[in-house]
């Protein structure tokens, strides 16, 4: 009795931890998704500008072979440049619900593998209506300060992505304007993004053969390897705005201790399933007489495996049904600890850790009755 009592236990405690440990795990990497336009574990880095940068002695810009050393890395996913404007561009409003505002803006682009966005919204061809265009929040942040200076309401983000915009390109006198439409915002890029397809047209036409230089690169790093991500940026003198840096560190730190407690949880399981089964097997053994005298009566196998089957698929679902109960719990103390700390993620159960609850318990169903099978046939 002692050995089921402490079977009993390890597979509540492991069934609990287990359920915890993935739907957190699930959570913290969905941590940021749907709020941000850049994709997930992307960062914009640049070369840190020192004292002999200034002077002229070193360059802060990027060569393609430094960007494919970079890529190289076996934790890094892709690294690609990020392209700014080598021409004039100024920004305007161009609708009645806004006052018109105009003012000198900086563009750039970037691998649209490295964005949150619909490809189809994230395209253009010079015949085309308007210009798809993602918009730093701060940006908008400053045309709100503008509009309440100017006792005007302010705009949320809906309201702007139905605001109509224009460009106005080139270099010189040689200029031509463009209509423009906001698709979405980036609190990670100070610079409006474009289609790569617009940044080509613009700079085959109105550059005037100015060289072309990356000074930023756009990095995504593999899940769960960001600590090596940051070795990389201190060894090559790069940087990156700390709340990319903060929140690729948090991801990483919190995602490792829950795969350890993961890790934990499936050999507590495991090896509770196992004593679990240990204990059918004793008991199937210390009964041997009864099992058999049921046999001479007339029991078929079948119906004594039922019994034995039934009665430890009870207790394990006993068990099962316990640790999900303790889970929310858990689930509601962790969620409060981590909206106290700033870390807003979603309430919702996750169907990973579902799955994985039911896994559990149809393994170790089938591991029972295979157990029961093999012990009850033996004496047959």
């Amino acid at each position: 009795m002692r050995q089921l009592i402490i079977a009993i236990a390890g597979a509540f405690l492991g069934i609990t931890f287990l359920i915890t440990s993935i739907h957190y795990l699930i959570k913290v990497n969905e941590f940021g998704k749907g709020t941000e336009i850049l994709g997930p574990n992307t960062i914009i880095v640049q070369k840190k500008v020192s004292n002999s940068s200034t002077l002229g002695l070193t360059k802060t810009d990027f060569s393609i072979r430094e960007i494919e050393k970079i890529k190289a890395n076996k934790f890094i996913a892709d690294a690609q440049p990020v392209i700014s404007n080598n021409f004039d561009v100024y920004f305007a409003t161009k609708d009645s619900l806004v006052p018109r505002f105009r003012t000198d803006v900086f563009i750039q682009t970037v691998d649209p593998d490295f964005l949150d966005v619909k490809l189809d919204k994230w395209d253009w061809k010079p015949e085309d209506e308007f210009i798809p265009m993602i918009m730093p929040r701060e940006f908008l942040v400053m045309l709100n300060t503008f509009m309440s200076a100017q006792n005007i309401p302010q705009i949320s983000d809906d309201l702007v992505k139905q605001i109509n915009c224009e460009f106005c390109i080139g270099n010189g006198n040689k200029k031509e304007w463009r209509n423009a439409r906001v698709v979405g915002f980036t609190n990670e890029v100070s610079s409006i993004l474009v289609p790569e397809s617009l940044m080509e047209y613009g700079n085959n036409k109105y550059s005037l053969g100015k060289e072309k230089k990356i000074t930023q690169i756009m990095i995504s790093g593999k899940e769960g390897e960001f600590g090596l991500v940051e070795e990389l940026m201190e060894k090559r003198g790069l940087e990156s705005k700390n709340a990319q840096m903060i929140v690729g560190r948090l991801k990483s730190i919190v995602g490792t201790l829950f795969l350890v407690v993961l890790g934990i949880s499936i050999i507590a399981v495991f090896v509770s399933g196992l004593v679990l089964i240990q204990f059918m097997q004793l008991l199937i053994s210390r009964n041997t007489y009864e099992v058999r005298t049921l046999m001479r009566l007339g029991y078929h196998p079948k119906k004594i495996i039922k019994r034995f089957f039934i009665y430890f698929v009870k207790i394990f679902g006993i068990v099962t049904a316990l640790g999900f109960t303790l889970f929310f719990v858990l689930k509601y103390f962790l969620d409060s600890m981590f909206a106290s700390g700033g870390i807003y993620i979603d309430t919702g159960l996750t169907f990973g850790s579902i799955g994985a609850l039911i896994l559990a318990y149809l393994l170790f169903s089938l591991a029972s009755y295979f157990n029961a099978r093999k012990g009850i046939f033996k004496e047959y």
